[in-house]
């Protein structure tokens, strides 16, 4: 009998990690996606109901979003969602500066077929969506792009640290006050990243990404500061 608790606790735990993990894959799209706004409560309650899954599963999936930068938890109140200052955008580029270069370049020197071509599909989606001004559609590719990379990098926390700090700045990426020529603009710097990828040229893929990161950062500080 002791044994039968002990699997059927097993199960449950199981149950309840991929019951967390479905929650979390929710929540984070959503906040990305923009259907929570930056600053909007999230109640347990009623996003348990909403995706009708029990609310300890719905909690751990917040809790993780607040580790990785998308939620904030103050005490006494309901979470929300993070909302970022110029200065925490800085901040967060200013890591991925430090960490990008080298996921790429690591990258670029033990990419699979499979990466390069998953890079490659996702840099194709970007440039259609580019050209017909399409946000929503260069988001979602630009996060397939983000996550292939770090899922890629052969140093595996340096992949997860960079797909983090990506994470925390994704909503202010591509906005409403992006013009469409920078969303181009944008799109062939990456295009540059992976063409280094696929020649098997780290140390092009490195310089690719830190001339991106620069004119990112050069972007947000002036829509930050409406210049």
């Amino acid at each position: 009998m002791e044994e039968l608790k002990v699997l059927n606790g097993r199960k449950n735990g199981l149950e309840r990690q991929l019951l967390r993990d479905v929650a979390y894959e929710k929540l984070k799209s959503a906040i990305q996606q923009g259907v929570f706004k930056p600053g909007e409560p999230l109640y347990e309650l009623h996003l348990s109901e909403v995706l009708e899954i029990s609310r300890t599963p719905v909690r751990e999936a917040l809790q993780q979003l607040v580790v990785e930068g998308l939620v904030k938890n103050m005490p006494n109140r309901a979470m929300t969602v993070a909302t970022l200052s110029m200065q925490d955008a800085l901040n967060v580029l200013h890591i991925r500066s430090l960490i990008d270069p080298e996921v790429v370049r690591l990258v670029a020197d033990s990419a699979t077929k499979e990466v390069v071509d998953q890079l490659v599909g996702a840099l194709d989606r970007m440039e259609k969506a580019a050209e017909e001004d399409d946000r929503s559609e260069w988001s979602q590719a630009d996060r397939i792009y983000h996550e292939t990379l770090s899922e890629a990098c052969p140093n595996e926390l340096l992949g997860q640290l960079g797909l983090q700090m990506y994470n925390r700045v994704h909503l202010i990426a591509i906005d409403v006050q992006t013009t469409s020529k920078r969303l181009k603009e944008c799109t062939k710097e990456h295009r540059d990243v992976v063409d280094a990828i696929v020649q098997q040229d780290g140390s092009a893929a490195l310089e690719a990404m830190q001339r991106h990161l620069q004119y990112v950062r050069e972007s947000y500080f002036r829509r930050l500061t409406h210049m």
